[in-house]
């Protein structure tokens, strides 16, 4: 008798084990550098998609409302992708789909955009990545995609000439290097970092030739699955990587009334 109660339990185990969701592999991973904790995302072989807006388009502010753009089951991860005026829209170079959102901006002025050298980050028609300080931006016909933001972090294996080793301004921070064989890989820190560490974590860790720092305090990452979605402040420009094979629906820069 004390048997049927002990089949029951085996049973209802692995009823269970066999019913159990499983979630996809996500293609971020986190990773220790220098006592700083980073997450690091691998498009891979998906395709790259910036959400960026004209002046005649009203922008998307939060990974939710890309989701009403670009289905979230087709979404690998997204992160923030430029640096944005008040309203959202990107205050440098943005090519969405081929088409030019906002022209290059090489003017001098404050804060981290105009710490030059800053840099543009593209992907062309046949998915060849690459990050160029801004100065050696050609425009293209090939090209499906790109964001300025700034300052570059790494340039030709050398970090930013005016960064400190470690300096005191520390917060959030995310951003874009080529890794080996030429694959992009998006970086956001888990915790307050210098531009210094997390130029080094590009070169060192990642080693990236070419890396370009995308944002501070705002810096949000969106991976599905993982159940992470950064809602924390409105964003501007953001680039969603689509899981391999996937193909976005919508508009890539809505215009809405």
């Amino acid at each position: 008798m004390r048997l049927i109660p002990l089949a029951f339990l085996l049973l209802t185990a692995c009823g269970t084990a066999a019913t159990a969701p499983k979630w996809p592999a996500s293609p971020c991973r986190q990773t220790l550098f220098e006592a700083t904790r980073f997450t690091v995302c691998n498009p891979g072989r998906g395709k790259l998609q910036l959400i960026a807006a004209s002046k005649s388009e009203a922008p998307l502010r939060t990974f939710a409302e890309v989701a009403t753009l670009i289905p979230s089951e087709r979404v690998a991860f997204a992160m923030n992708a430029g640096m944005f005026d008040e309203d959202g829209r990107p205050i440098g170079l943005a090519v969405v789909d081929g088409v030019q959102k906002h022209a290059i901006n090489l003017r001098d002025g404050g804060g981290n955009f105009h710490l030059k050298p800053n840099g543009v980050f593209m992907v062309r028609k046949n998915g060849a990545a690459s990050i160029v300080v801004s100065e050696a931006y050609k425009p293209s016909a090939d090209i499906a995609f790109a964001t300025q933001s700034g300052p570059m972090l790494v340039i030709d294996g050398a970090i930013h000439p005016k960064f400190d080793s470690d300096g005191e301004s520390r917060f959030i921070r995310n951003g874009v290097g080529i890794g080996p064989g030429g694959m992009p890989l998006f970086v956001i820190s888990n915790e307050v970092v210098s531009f210094g560490k997390l130029a080094r974590f590009f070169r060192d860790a990642l080693h990236a030739k070419n890396a370009l720092y995308f944002d501070g305090s705002v810096s949000s990452l969106w991976d599905p699955a993982s159940g992470r979605q950064d809602a924390g402040v409105p964003l501007g420009p953001m680039v969603a990587a689509l899981k391999p094979g996937a193909s976005a629906l919508g508009r890539a820069s809505p215009a809405r009334p």
